[in-house]
């Protein structure tokens, strides 16, 4: 056939622009996942340097399109090293247990329930320890297992108080060093140890225990409370973001409004 586009470009139809619009996603997510990190730089380093075999092997330079072929065999297993982290946050992301969670529940025609969270006595005991300048970490499961990093502490399966909370997070209490996991509206340990983040872009001001909270939510959906020691300003971090000197109203809204719990009306 005659003209100035070939065949197969005549025959372009829905599937092909259904896998050019999902490559376009995988990208899109995969740099939103890299993005703010060294391994942004790396994988750059690494298309340019696919590019210019591509371009090698185009131009009929054999000798070094077959180094440059040894080398990106090579590089495949080198990038499973040096993207392991982000490889597995991003698997993380796409296997989320919410995801399947919200398919199955429209497969039988029912709503997934909210989890039965009153997150005022979080507010209430943040508000209590920022006066105090007492550091807190305070960790919301959601649909990622933390139960890994609860056994890292002390197991308790209390039910949630303000009274615990502060008697947690007390400067003399054994168990003030480290974070709590909240699973299932309850109390699941405390003295936990979580992942520190190591992106490089974290401000310097945020300390180590900002640090462990970006930490976390890089690698699940948790949502972490964190209370600063040294200025009492309270900050949440969701999906590896920090969301800095929050006050009470806006800290309570923003943990109902991630964590979907039931808004509990103060008493009059």
């Amino acid at each position: 056939m005659s003209g100035p586009f070939p065949i197969d470009f005549l025959r372009f139809g829905w599937i092909d622009a259904a896998d050019v619009a999902l490559v376009t996603v995988l990208l899109y997510q995969l740099y939103k996942l890299l993005r703010g990190t060294v391994a942004l730089n790396v994988a750059l380093g690494l298309v340019s340097f696919y590019v210019l075999y591509l371009v090698v092997k185009a131009t009929g330079m054999e000798l070094l399109t077959k180094m440059l072929g040894q080398v990106m065999s090579v590089g495949v297993l080198a990038s499973i090293v040096l993207f392991q982290q982000e490889i597995r946050r991003f698997l993380l992301t796409i296997g989320k247990a919410a995801a399947w969670e919200r398919l199955r529940a429209w497969r039988w025609g029912r709503q997934p329930q909210a989890p039965a969270l009153n997150v005022g006595p979080f507010v209430e005991a943040a508000k209590s320890l920022a006066g105090k300048r007492t550091g807190a970490l305070i960790c919301f499961t959601q649909a990622s297992d933390l139960t890994a990093y609860a056994e890292t502490g002390d197991l308790l399966h209390a039910d949630v108080s303000k009274r615990l909370l502060l008697a947690i997070f007390n400067k003399t209490s054994p168990l003030h060093d480290g974070a709590v996991v909240v699973a299932s509206g309850r109390l699941q340990a405390a003295r936990c140890i979580l992942p520190v983040s190591e992106n490089p872009d974290v401000p310097a001001a945020l300390g180590l225990r900002h640090r462990a909270a970006i930490g976390l939510t890089e690698l699940t959906d948790a949502v972490v409370l964190v209370v600063s020691e040294e200025t009492g300003a309270m900050s949440l971090v969701q999906h590896g973001v920090v969301y800095r000197g929050l006050g009470a109203a806006e800290l309570k809204t923003r943990l109902e409004e991630w964590l979907h719990a039931p808004v509990v009306a103060a008493a009059g």
